[in-house]
Order: structure tokens, then C-alpha cells, then sequence
């Protein structure tokens, strides 16, 4: 039977095997909240330094959504998902400390994700010298952050009251439209695909996709990645950009369901061509399309065993900035001066520079065989490719999580330059690159780790 033409018959015959499964084995424990967070004063947005006012009303509402998991020996995982752009480490440190008081929860067990939206709101110490505030603008987008922050960990104890019996399966799907934005001109990308020229780069197209069903079958949340920016839309109106619309398009298939997106590796993989809302809409429905049809093929059940790791690694800069170099620093953008001015009263107020930053890496075993690697900031889709050849193709590798620490290049990218390869500074770290090694360092914290929850 062609599984494409009869949706409801392979729907019904998953629910089937989803309860003979619960029937059969002990179950995972699930507990899901979701918050709306849009904004309801005027806020700047976050992701494009050329914005010069507050946003200006929605597209759709803005949301946190959390589910937590918990394995038939109590070890629980907290998924995260957001439609934020990024969030600080203090924000990050401040959520961490409140969720390890409250629930008793580690950073090893805490997936906290940003879809990277450009259209969604700035939050504090998070890309902020890309934005000229005022002292009343930085107050409100200040206010406004400390109560998201208070926001989830409430939410999420009320996550871990709700807790109820249900069946994980994991599989994943494809799609077609994130693009090397490093390879390939935005410019020329329609006539490309007109020619059928094939694109260059590389690209992970996959989809991967963690499905949470009741004890009756019924679908409860739908957990996806994908690499590719959330940057389609550059305009003044509240949205999770494609993904947004991705979330929206699986929430109205599939009525009672909570559609999470993650951000995956892509920090070098774009959606071209961009810049409006229908094609920002095309490619959520695409994407929601292809979560759709992994839901329709056969998927690996996960039993219900979950084992956590993390740890930082330091990520040394090439070249820590001196006083000398902050009061002669080009004059590129608004934004960089900014950098530097900030940069430069922090060492006249007697501040050493870090020489090294503290990066956030997180593995997750789900069942005995699902990895799922987890890396702060924006690394490249080589991380992930590299990754499925080191531990098997069903490897699942994601950046966008704990905080918006900088992009992560390659070896690759490092060497070859560039907006990826570089400028750490409009993250607001004291250089401008990291030391050429950064891959192989991750790499090998990812492999102690991997050893730890194998």
C-alpha cells in the first residue's frame, strides 16, 4: 500500500501500533504547557541591525512551548522550544539556577531552544549593541525579559504537574528549500532552480521529528528541527518567520497537538529567495508538509530510558581586543561602534577580557539508540554532517540552544573567512574570532559526552 494516498489509513494503523506499544512496554511520562509571549507594548525586534523602530503589531502570536519528558526511572528532559531570536547567557544562567531550585532539574537535562526568528522580540545583554535605545527602550525590553524568564520556570513546574503516561517514536523527514547562503547568491538563486543548476554547499535537508502520543494513540506533541535561518522576514510585525507558520499550518492539521520547532545546524543555511510573507509561508508549509509525511511512514518506538550529559568547553579567542584596538576599530556599522564604545569602558573601568568562553554542549540519548546533540549558538551544517558519519545517520544534531553564544564555524569555514568564519563581536564577546582548532575542540567534547550517556 502506497502510504502517500491513504493518510487516513496509515494514521489509524499508527495509533494501532502506538497502543499495542503502550500496552506491551512501561511508558514515558510526558507534561506539556505552552506560553504566549507576545509582546504587548511597543519592543524592539531582534536578528537585523539595520531595524530603526519598535515592532509595529503581528503577523501571529509568539510562543514558548515546553514539554517535559520523563524515563520509567524518573530521569526527566526538558525541551524548550521558543520564538526568540536568542537569549543571553545571564538569562540563560538565571533560568538554569531557577529550574535547579525549583524542579531539581540540571543543565544536562535542560534543552532550552531558540527558533532564531528575526521578527521576534530583544531580550537583555542578547545582540544588544545592535540596537540604538534609549534608556526607556532598554528599560522596557529589561522588564520585559525578567518576566519571560519568571514566565518559563513557572511554566514549567506546572509542565512537571501535568505529568501522564504516553509512547515516544522518532523518525524523520525532508525538505528542500534551506540553502547554503554562503555558496550561492541570493540574487541568482531563481534563476538557478529555473536552470536547474544544481546549488552548491553543503546542506542537511533532513527532518527530524520526535513524536509524543497518548496512551490511546493520539497524537501530543510533534518535535521537529530543521537547519535553515528563521531570517525570511525583515519587517516590523511579531512572527516565528517560516517556522512560525510551520507550527500553525501542524496545529490546524492535527487539533489538540503542540508543534515544537527547533533551529538545527543551520548557522550557514538560509531560505532563498526571501522577503515576503507568502514565501515565508510557502516554506513553513513546506516544512510542516514534510513533518507530515515522516508522521505517515513507519517510525521507531523509543523506550522509555533517557541518560543526560553536558559540559563547557572553553572556546579560546584568537586575539582578545586591547584598549588601543577598541579606540582605533573601523568605523564598519552603527552597531560595531557601539561594540566598541561599551568594549572600551568596561577596560577604563578596570575589566580584564576573558581569554577564553565557556561553550555549552549537551548529548541526549533517548531509548538506548536516539542521540541528540545539542550546541549553543549558531554552528555551521558541517557539525551536524560531520556527526551522522561519527555516530550513525539517525544522529540528531541541533545549535540554537542555551545561549546565543556567537556563529561556530568549521575548520572549513574558519579557514575560508567570512561572516560565519567571524565577528564575534556583535555577539558582544571582547574579539573577533576564535582560535582556528574550535571544531576539533567541540568535536571532542561531543565525544566524551556521546561515551558518557552510550
Amino acid at each position: 500500500m502506497d502510504r502517500r494516498f491513504f493518510p487516513a489509513a496509515t494514521m489509524l494503523l499508527s495509533m494501532f501500533s502506538a497502543v499495542l506499544v503502550a500496552a506491551e512496554t512501561p511508558l514515558w511520562k510526558a507534561g506539556m504547557v505552552r506560553i504566549n509571549i507576545t509582546p504587548r507594548e511597543p519592543l524592539w525586534m531582534a536578528g537585523f541591525a539595520a531595524r530603526h523602530r519598535p515592532a509595529e503589531g503581528k503577523l501571529h502570536d509568539l510562543w514558548i512551548k515546553i514539554l517535559m519528558l520523563e524515563a520509567a526511572d524518573g530521569h526527566r528532559g526538558l525541551i524548550v522550544t521558543s520564538d526568540l531570536c536568542g537569549i543571553s547567557k545571564t538569562t540563560y544562567e538565571t533560568v538554569c539556577k531557577e529550574l535547579k531550585r525549583r524542579c531539581g532539574l540540571t543543565r544536562a537535562q535542560i534543552k532550552f531552544t531558540y527558533s532564531h526568528t528575526h521578527s521576534g522580540p530583544a531580550l537583555r545583554e542578547c545582540l544588544q549593541d545592535y540596537y540604538p535605545w534609549d534608556e526607556a527602550a532598554r528599560e522596557r525590553v529589561t522588564r520585559y525579559t525578567l518576566a519571560l524568564e519568571q514566565s518559563v520556570v513557572e511554566h514549567v513546574c506546572d509542565a512537571a504537574a501535568r505529568m501522564e503516561p504516553v509512547t515516544v517514536w522518532a523518525t524523520q523527514g525532508t525538505a528542500d528549500f534551506g540553502v547554503n547562503r554562503r555558496n550561492n547568491r541570493e540574487s541568482r538563486i531563481d534563476e538557478l532552480l529555473a536552470s536547474g543548476e544544481p546549488l552548491k554547499g553543503p546542506v542537511d535537508h533532513r527532518v527530524p521529528l520526535l513524536v509524543v502520543r497518548g496512551r490511546d494513540g493520539r497524537l501530543k506533541a510533534l518535535v521537529f528541527g530543521y537547519a535553515c535561518h528563521t531570517s525570511m522576514l525583515a519587517l516590523y510585525q511579531w512572527s516565528g518567520d517560516y517556522a512560525g507558520f510551520a507550527q500553525i499550518a501542524l496545529e490546524e492539521r492535527y487539533p489538540g497537538v503542540q508543534a515544537m520547532f527547533y533551529q538545527a545546524c543551520g548557522g550557514d543555511q538560509g531560505a532563498m529567495p526571501r522577503g515576503t510573507i507568502e514565501l515565508a509561508r510557502k516554506n513553513g508549509l513546506k516544512l510542516a508538509t514534510a513533518v507530515q509525511e515522516a508522521l505517515n511512514q513507519p517510525m521507531r518506538p523509543v523506550a522509555p530510558t533517557l541518560k543526560t550529559a553536558f559540559a563547557f568547553v572553553p572556546l579560546p579567542f584568537e586575539r582578545v581586543m586591547t584598549a588601543e584596538d577598541l579606540k582605533n576599530f573601523p568605523n564598519k556599522n552603527a552597531h560595531y561602534q557601539r561594540w566598541a564604545k561599551r568594549m572600551l569602558k568596561r577596560l577604563e573601568a578596570g575589566e580584564t577580557f576573558p581569554t577564553s568562553y565557556p561553550y555549552a554542549v549537551q548529548v541526549w540519548n533517548l531509548g538506548g539508540r536516539q542521540l541528540w546533540i545539542s550546541m549553543g549558538g549558531e554552528p555551521v551544517v558541517d557539525y551536524s554532517l560531520k556527526a551522522m558519519k561519527m555516530f550513525g545517520p539517525t544522529t540528531w544534531t541541533n545549535g540554537f540552544t542555551h545561549d546565543l553564544t556567537a556563529y561556530i564555524p568549521s575548520r572549513r569555514v574558519w579557514e575560508e573567512g567570512g561572516y560565519e568564519g567571524g565577528y564575534l563581536g556583535e555577539y558582544g564577546l571582547p574579539a573577533m574570532r576564535w582560535t582556528p582548532d574550535v571544531e576539533d575542540r567541540i568535536t571532542a567534547c561531543v565525544e566524551r559526552l556521546v561515551e558518557q550517556v552510550r
